[in-house]
């Protein structure tokens, strides 16, 4: 099928899915013409047709066709597709948006928000801070928002839950842009751990070839293995694969080291110009960088069977309203839930 003929089927659909009572193919010739788009009657009728036969249609005898449930998927798959490609454009946005300053340690930095009760933050916590303690999250700071409090004025806290916001790894190209240094961001993936220590990524998803946030998937499809990470060592972390220039490879050891002391350290390895790192070839003229995911403290809730709300990417927060993790505890208390 040329991508014309399926993009005037897929107008068909979605002229359907807008009407209300089974419509005829002179009526929905006449909404496409109106919509700046040139079918004749016939050809109409002829798509009707195959639409039926492909099940994305059904036929009301002397009222015309509607839309299946097959149909409105098959418009929600095109959807999907059209939307390939937007991680990479809201991650360079993000990336552009921030503005923390490393020399002041201040300004704004990128947050995940998780949505979960008190009750079950304080049940799974001593899990949660265990990946903290052992470099499994993206630095060593967390922020915490009451019922009704808001990320960036679009995000609410649900009554009843506490938000609670992890550092983005997407902070770390901020602020090695605003140093000079391009950051092409090109996959996360789940990072395999023995004995504590990386060994390989056995699964990647790339950036510019997906609108969901690929740790986010991996979570919440149980993929992942804190929990064995985190009591026997042995297990699969979340991790974003990050390249830049090799003319930039000391400084960005350098910025590593600053963003460490101040608790944003997520650096898991800056490979050397070109050099293979955990199974990755790195292209000509860059260095490879793995850096830990930010959402990686939330999984603990998942593999215990909790099925909580997390919004990566969720927005950006103050650098001075984050707080050691080893403080959240008290700072759960402190609210009163």
């Amino acid at each position: 099928m040329s991508s014309t003929v399926r993009q005037k089927k897929l107008a068909i659909l979605g002229v359907l899915k807008n009407e209300t009572e089974p419509t005829g193919g002179k009526e929905i010739a006449q909404i496409l013409s109106d919509l700046g788009l040139d079918v004749s009657d016939r050809t109409v009728r002829m798509y009707l047709q195959e639409l039926e036969d492909e099940g994305f249609l059904a036929n009301s005898p002397r009222k015309g066709r509607s839309i299946t449930e097959a149909g409105l998927k098959e418009l929600d798959s095109e959807k999907a597709m059209s939307r390939v490609g937007i991680l990479s454009s809201k991650i360079n946005q993000m990336t552009y948006d921030m503005d923390f300053d490393l020399n002041l340690a201040r300004g704004t930095v990128i947050v995940n928000v998780t949505f979960v009760t008190p009750a079950l933050l304080r049940e799974h916590m001593a899990n949660l801070l265990r990946v903290f303690e052992l470099g499994y999250a993206m630095g060593r700071l967390v922020g915490l928002l009451a019922p009704g409090a808001t990320v960036n004025q679009n995000i609410v806290v649900p009554p009843g839950k506490v938000g609670l916001c992890t550092v983005c790894s997407v902070t770390l190209n901020g602020v090695l842009l605003k140093h000079g240094i391009p950051v092409n961001s090109l996959f996360s993936g789940l990072l395999e751990v023995k004995n504590h220590q990386p060994q390989r990524f056995v699964e990647v998803i790339y950036y510019n070839g997906t609108s969901i946030d690929p740790l986010a998937l991996f979570i919440q499809s149980g993929m992942t293995d804190y929990l064995g990470a985190i009591s026997t060592g042995n297990g699969r972390i979340g991790a974003g694969y990050r390249e830049v220039p090799t003319g930039s490879y000391e400084l960005v050891n350098k910025l590593a080291e600053r963003l460490k002391a101040i608790g944003l350290g997520a650096f898991q390895i800056i490979g050397k110009p070109e050099q293979t790192i955990y199974n990755i070839p790195v292209h000509e003229g860059a260095c490879g960088i793995v850096v830990i995911g930010g959402l990686n403290p939330t999984a603990v809730f998942e593999e215990a069977g909790v099925r909580v709300d997390s919004r990566a990417l969720g927005g950006v927060m103050e650098f001075s309203q984050m707080f050691p993790y080893t403080e959240l505890p008290a700072r759960l208390d402190k609210l009163g839930l």
